[in-house]
């Protein structure tokens, strides 16, 4: 009896420890806890949509976070099975019913220019390429947002961006695909047109850029296919890279174009259905 009543204390404290990292444990626990928002959610082998697929899982259907790591999820998930989901898939708040492959990308959309980097001039010179690129890259972003991909943009307003700060950011965010939205310039004006599809590295970006491009359809300037253009941010790119030009903003039938609502919508639609079908073989 002298002897519990010396170390009570001790034991006391001990049970009180225990109790303690018991509720904080259980805590942790219910705050892993998600319920999937949205039907077919692809599990993969590993945190990136190139991992192979081992299990779909169903709407309302709950997962426990075990890790995070380029923005992908590792869950246990039907008791104790395992893998990796797109964390925005999990975390999903938009009005999207089912998830697609194109819904598991990471997608980088590059607004060419900005700040004091205007970009071309207009036939008129009173029009800026910083200011349509921005307003096209914007328009395919929500596209691609309200079919549940993952979007970052290099630049959302009229900022100075360098060109290495562009491809390193779909390197730092290991990006399944980088686009850069440019308008082309003569040295003359009315002498170009049309559109061209850019790539630099055959490997990663030459399927990308036909796809891409073969998509491009029913626009009313010419379709001038593929071909390999250095330019920084996709030569100095380590991800499958494009650069679009869409059109001369110096040619008058070409900035008519690109200055219209209509026509960079259907660019959007276009690029995004592009990406689509690029992803669906993933």
């Amino acid at each position: 009896m002298k002897y519990l009543k010396q170390h009570w204390p001790p034991i006391v404290i001990a049970l009180a420890i225990v109790l303690t990292l018991g509720i904080a444990v259980f805590q942790t626990v219910r705050q892993d806890r998600l319920t999937t928002p949205i039907a077919n959610i692809n599990v993969r082998t590993g945190p990136n949509i190139n991992y192979k697929t081992k299990a779909v899982l169903k709407k309302g259907q709950s997962v426990y976070i075990v890790k995070k790591t380029d923005n992908w999820y590792k869950i246990r998930y039907d008791d104790h099975r395992f893998g990796w989901v797109a964390s925005w898939l999990i975390n999903q708040t938009a009005k999207l019913k089912t998830a697609t492959n194109l819904s598991e990308a990471t997608i980088v959309l590059d607004p060419g220019h900005g700040g004091s980097d205007s970009g071309a001039l207009s036939i008129d010179q009173k029009h800026d390429e910083k200011t349509y690129t921005l307003q096209l890259a914007k328009k395919v972003r929500n596209r691609l947002l309200a079919r549940g991909a993952h979007v970052i943009m290099t630049r959302t307003g009229d900022q100075s961006v360098s060109l290495g700060a562009r491809p390193e950011m779909a390197t730092d965010n290991h990006a399944d695909a980088f686009i850069s939205f440019h308008f082309d310039s003569s040295p003359g004006n009315n002498i170009g047109s049309g559109f061209t599809t850019y790539y630099y590295h055959a490997n990663t970006s030459l399927k990308l850029a036909r796809t891409i491009n073969s998509h491009l359809v029913g626009l009313p300037l010419t379709n001038k296919g593929v071909e390999v253009g250095n330019f920084e941010v996709i030569r100095d790119n380590l991800r499958p890279a494009l650069l679009l030009e869409m059109g001369y903003i110096n040619t008058a039938k070409d900035f008519k174009a690109i200055k219209d609502p209509a026509y960079q919508n259907q660019v959007a639609k276009d690029v995004t259905n592009g990406l689509a079908a690029y992803f669906s073989s993933k």
